[in-house]
């Protein structure tokens, strides 16, 4: 019996996410002040009073996502009953930071320049060439990726799946014009619903190259540690201890799909029946419970 934590990604942000423990903890404070001196702005600020309009901008998006859940983790800690540390770690997209701060491999200062810088490029990249994701409800991965694959080979344009998010759900990622003959031909096929989602553009996908170059050069000048627990990557869907193959896989998943039902299906044959999710909103709890309702899930935000 293993318990894993998990870590969400952009999206799962909220107006005033964070408040509490900035307000209940005088060490949880100082993280979220030292998070403000880090990143050169007061993201505590725009957390607790911001809208969702003011959060939804990438740069604050996905620094304000990961701090907290670090910040939420180090609540764990700080309760009477911390309850047991993870046998395994993961998150999604973004997430994957989280995961790595919490198993060692990354301090919690790199992990932030890592996610800003991250950011940053994502947001540029968006800029470059109008693009969008689609989110794609009962339709069997495999047709999913045959379409793209057709749609790709036929017109030209950019569409490849981007997150296996649990059975029945994958996003599809590309130029807008690729997207949209996409979700048509995939309703056609079958599938319950193909609708356009309210993104800045293509994450993982080939149009955030750009970004991943940025990425790769903050990376490699970071220094990464041996994990205390296996990291189960997005891009490889299995247990990685190797720093040097995690610092790889990290740069991969700004291009490469978020393979988090395959994840999650690893995690479960390597032992976990507890996952704890921990973070902003509850969004993996409830794909992890369609991806196998025979785990124990909960959550910590």
């Amino acid at each position: 019996m293993k318990h894993g934590f998990v870590f969400p990604g952009q999206g799962s942000q909220f107006p005033g996410m964070g408040k509490q423990h900035y307000e209940n903890s005088a060490f949880l404070k100082k993280l979220f002040e030292q998070a403000n001196e880090i990143l050169g702005f007061r993201i505590s600020y725009i957390m607790f009073h911001g809208t969702e309009e003011d959060l939804k901008q990438t740069r604050v998006t996905q620094p304000a996502v990961f701090l907290h859940s670090i910040i939420a983790y180090k609540s764990i800690d700080l309760s009477e009953n911390s309850g047991s540390k993870p046998d395994m770690v993961a998150g999604h997209s973004l997430g994957e930071f989280s995961a790595l701060v919490i198993n060692g491999t990354l301090s919690f200062e790199d992990g932030l320049r890592l996610v800003s810088i991250r950011a940053q490029a994502m947001q540029k990249a968006c800029e470059v060439k109008p693009s969008t994701m689609a989110a794609v409800l009962a339709l069997a991965d495999e047709r999913v990726e045959q379409i793209c694959d057709e749609v790709q080979k036929e017109t030209g344009e950019i569409v490849v799946p981007a997150n296996y998010n649990c059975p029945g759900q994958l996003v599809i990622s590309g130029t807008v014009k690729g997207v949209e003959i996409a979700c048509e031909r995939m309703k056609a096929a079958g599938a319950k619903r193909a609708m356009i989602l309210p993104v800045g553009g293509a994450f993982h996908s080939p149009l955030m190259e750009p970004a991943k170059k940025e990425l790769r050069t903050a990376i490699e000048a970071t220094g990464f540690h041996t994990p205390l627990c296996p990291v189960y990557q997005n891009v490889v869907a299995r247990a990685v201890m190797d720093k040097d193959e995690i610092k790889q896989n990290l740069i991969d998943q700004l291009t490469g799909a978020v393979r988090w039902t395959q994840s999650v299906q690893a995690m479960i044959a390597d032992g976990a029946t507890q996952f704890t999710e921990v973070g902003p909103g509850k969004v993996l709890q409830g794909l992890i419970g369609k991806i196998d309702r025979t785990v124990q899930t909960n959550g910590v935000n």
